[in-house]
């Protein structure tokens, strides 16, 4: 994927869309990528579990002692009444039941464990099992909770957005050129990393897409305290050392914030639908070449259009000339 991108970057290079020189100046940022998955709740994720263990039970061939099929769904639904209604105790105890059945049910799955043979549906299960073990044992203060029993690699993130407390998918750093917005960077981040963690990788991949160490990079301050090598970082807010050419560019930082968001509601890179971590590397990168591609058709309409209002002109031109000769 990556040697695709690095496609798209030798393309706008042969179109113009992107010269050399802008290539050594760049804007870091990160974004969240979040994941296909529904919003996490307690009783979603209980009543998921339990319909996932009964599932595999039928497919294994297993009779248990009670499904819950009928009780735990409407459990689940009342747990949202209550907490609508602000009845908290009510709510709780019907949480308590309703992690009670999934519990039961893991026992009863467990205890039948030996009746399944060796192979591929065995390894569901206990792969099933451990996990649904982990859901009921996490508790609101535990580290590495799970969020979706389908992804359970998914990292909670808070960026301190207004409209969104958490974000439930993974950071992706993204560098794109000052000048034209290109993206010459996409990478994922398992693990919610603080910021300025991620700029040396990011760097690196610059690096290593575009054939040259950046000169120039510009970072907000969530980049503080962190520099790499010969690339000058230069942070929002910062006034010692500043010429009137480096204040332009600073200025030019927030230039990549409407790229994100147009890779984020023209190339998807607003819902991640693969799977996995690697399934995140792979779509962030994809994203980024998606972008690129799209810059340059604009840049080729552009040249286009271009091109044709120079014939138009040139035609006219020489009507003009010749209606000037058959009136002399």
């Amino acid at each position: 994927m990556e040697w695709l991108l690095t496609k798209t970057i030798e393309a706008a290079r042969a179109s113009g869309a992107v010269t050399d020189k802008s290539l050594k100046r760049i804007a870091v940022d990160t974004t969240v990528m979040e994941k296909n998955i529904a919003h996490p709740t307690d009783a979603r994720l209980y009543e998921r579990a339990r319909a996932l263990m009964v599932g595999l039970a039928k497919e294994a061939g297993i009779e248990l002692r009670q499904s819950y099929a009928r009780l735990a769904p409407r459990l689940a639904a009342q747990v949202g009444r209550y907490a609508h209604a602000r009845q908290f105790k009510r709510m709780r105890k019907a949480l308590r039941q309703l992690k009670g059945y999934a519990g039961r049910i893991r026992r009863d799955l467990r205890r039948h464990l030996q009746d399944i043979p060796e192979g591929a549906l065995r390894d569901r299960v206990l792969e099933t099992l451990w996990l649904v073990g982990r859901l009921l044992a996490q508790t609101p203060k535990s580290k590495d909770k799970i969020y979706s029993l389908h992804e359970p690699e998914v990292d909670c993130i808070s960026k301190g957005k207004a409209r969104v407390r958490y974000e439930f998918g993974t950071k992706v750093s993204l560098a794109t050129t000052i000048d034209e917005g290109f993206v010459v960077g996409a990478r994922s981040f398992a693990g919610n990393p603080y910021d300025g963690h991620t700029l040396a990788p990011a760097l690196e991949q610059v690096a290593i897409l575009t054939d040259q160490v950046p000169d120039l990079a510009v970072v907000d301050r969530g980049y503080r305290g962190h520099g790499v090598g010969t690339t000058k970082i230069l942070i929002s807010g910062m006034r010692r050392g500043i010429t009137p050419l480096l204040a332009k560019l600073l200025k030019r930082r927030s230039a990549i914030e409407p790229e994100i968001g147009h890779m984020k509601a023209d190339g998807r890179l607003a819902r991640c639908p693969l799977k996995g971590r690697i399934g995140d590397a792979v779509f962030a990168v994809l994203c980024a070449c998606g972008h690129n591609i799209r810059k340059i058709l604009v840049h080729l309409r552009v040249l286009w259009a271009l091109l044709l209002h120079l014939i138009a002109a040139i035609i006219c031109r020489e009507r003009a000339l010749h209606r000037q000769a058959l009136a002399a």
